[in-house]
């Protein structure tokens, strides 16, 4: 019993992550039906920044944490008008293998201004707490605590404010939202500034946690968190949530059996078996696309 509550926490905190990054997938593909596969870099750069913030800036983590995800947001807008904005009326083929091209311009403008070798994250002293056996440290917590409260955040501005009132309207119909006098252009460039600040959130707290970051740390959680995305129903907020904390569990439930070498290839079997079984995801439903 012990064991499986310890592998539950390690998942969540783990989930925790991959649903923020997969939050900003399915929030893109949900305005305009693209898949940002440069999103995992975004996530990267939003770890660079943040150690950036703490060791140059001297900043606190939380206000580094505030320092990343604003720059990353900003970012997000940028790379929307400027790489995305001229394809929306393009084949999707193009729009998708300019996300491809941004990711790879990314990692390597990274790598060329700031080296390839790793940077040693400043962490937190940990603390641990034991509860029925397992244990928790203060690590885990706050990448826990401080996903809830974003993801709490991102409910009540997609719910409760006029501009989220606007990115489901564009969501839905971007003609019919155009006509009721919404601004398409600055929803969606919005839609990635949000998106890319809660990947900036989950690069930070992924920094703290491990103590590194490095130019090509965005890769494998940024495909692992389109899993989740696709996981969950792919465009359906609460589904990018739910995928995240399933894929973490299931990572964790491997490790614990001794097949640690086989975690990657656990999240896109995932995917295989969710795209024969269900490709709509666990909270998708099958809609006819308009011609």
């Amino acid at each position: 019993m012990a064991e499986f509550l310890q592998q539950l926490i390690n998942g969540i905190s783990l989930g925790s992550v991959y649903a923020l990054i997969a939050l900003g997938y399915t929030m893109v593909y949900g305005i305009i039906k693209l898949i940002n596969f440069a999103h995992g870099e975004v996530y990267m750069l939003g770890a660079i920044f943040g150690y950036y913030a703490i060791t140059v800036l001297k900043l606190p983590f939380f206000a580094a944490l505030a320092v990343a995800m604003i720059l990353c947001a900003i970012l997000g807008m940028i790379m929307e008008r400027i790489a995305y904005k001229p394809l929306r009326s393009a084949p999707r083929v193009a729009a998708l293998m300019t996300a491809v091209g941004l990711s790879l311009f990314f990692q390597n403008f990274t790598i060329y201004t700031i080296g390839a070798s790793p940077k040693a994250f400043p962490k937190m002293q940990q603390i641990n707490w034991s509860f029925m056996g397992a244990t928790v440290s203060n690590g885990q917590l706050l990448i826990l605590l401080t996903a809830i409260a974003l993801m709490v955040i991102l409910h009540f501005i997609v719910q409760k404010t006029k501009m989220g009132k606007a990115m489901r309207a564009v969501s839905f119909d971007q003609d019919a939202a155009k006509l009721m006098g919404i601004n398409v252009d600055n929803t969606i460039s919005f839609t990635f500034a949000l998106g890319s600040a809660l990947a900036a959130a989950g690069g930070v707290l992924v920094g703290q946690y491990y103590g590194v970051v490095q130019p090509l740390m965005g890769t494998l959680p940024g495909l692992k968190a389109f899993v989740a995305a696709v996981l969950g129903g792919i465009g359906i907020i609460p589904g990018a949530m739910i995928g995240g904390l399933i894929l973490g569990v299931a990572e964790s439930t491997i490790s614990a059996i001794g097949y640690s070498t086989f975690r990657d290839a656990v999240a896109f079997a995932i995917l295989i078996v969710i795209l024969i079984i269900k490709p709509t995801g666990i909270l998708g439903k099958n809609v006819r696309e308009k011609v």
